[in-house]
């Protein structure tokens, strides 16, 4: 019973974030999608909107199962092209340090949500209080391996100290997950990340990674919901109360 009674804490506290972001999309805007369960109420969210005619927007995904989603509450989607730029693009994660600091790509979509992150004038993360955490690591930090390159990869991955894993498809046990590339995913266990930018260097460093979960200085602010409360974080700038934003900050 306590564990539901969490679980739909937690979920009223998605809900809570994805419903301030709404607050600053503005018409006319071209709206980056994010991917994961609090991005999913975003989503419902905007579609609510445009069809109540409040809003005219146009999106890209960063998932196929968020374009599946946007589609679905007729979301007018645009496909990727030279000099596309996004207004905002909203998101979630996995995990928030100080400073914005990100782990993303839990739910498998590190490479789509990174393109997008940094084609968007402003990255806009949405979440619920737990997951902020003083300092990164207690999740796993997902990548992105072309397969040919697994062995390696995870040779590499272990001697920084990250007991990497592949991640099996849930639904389809023991078979691999994979991206929407038809890349494999592979889960880090670090426990502690004290330098996200150094250890960012050295996985870059490894050929046969496509891209890692670490997301920094990509964030212009995040709406975090901590039960009835609603803050907004920035880098150096203490939190806010969402309630004095009604638009980007």
């Amino acid at each position: 019973m306590a564990a539901s009674l969490n679980q739909a804490q937690t979920d009223k506290e998605k809900q809570r974030a994805a419903a301030q972001a709404l607050r600053w999309v503005s018409d006319g805007m071209l709206v980056g999608l994010g991917s994961g369960s609090t991005a999913a109420y975003f989503i419902q969210l905007l579609g609510d909107a445009l069809r109540a005619g409040q809003l005219r927007v146009q999106a890209t995904a960063t998932s196929l199962a968020s374009e599946a989603l946007a589609r679905s509450v007729g979301i007018a989607l645009v496909e990727p092209r030279r000099g596309l730029r996004f207004d905002l693009t909203v998101d979630g994660a996995d995990e928030i340090a100080p400073q914005l600091a990100l782990v993303k790509g839990g739910g498998g979509a590190l490479l789509r949500e990174k393109v997008l992150a940094t084609a968007s004038d402003y990255l806009l993360i949405i979440t619920d209080s737990s997951k902020l955490v003083p300092q990164l690591g207690r999740f796993p930090l997902p990548l992105e391996v072309v397969p040919f390159a697994l062995p390696w990869v995870l040779d590499a991955v272990a001697q920084l100290g990250g007991a990497p894993t592949v991640r099996i498809d849930q639904k389809n046990a023991p078979q691999p997950a994979l991206s929407d590339q038809g890349n494999l995913l592979v889960d880090c266990h670090f426990n502690s990340i004290p330098d996200p930018a150094g250890l960012a260097v050295q996985l870059q460093a490894i050929p046969g990674i496509v891209e890692h979960g670490l997301f920094l200085g990509l964030a212009r602010a995040a709406i975090v919901a901590q039960g009835e409360e609603l803050l907004v974080l920035r880098p150096d700038v203490e939190p806010t109360d969402a309630a004095d934003f009604t638009k980007l900050p």
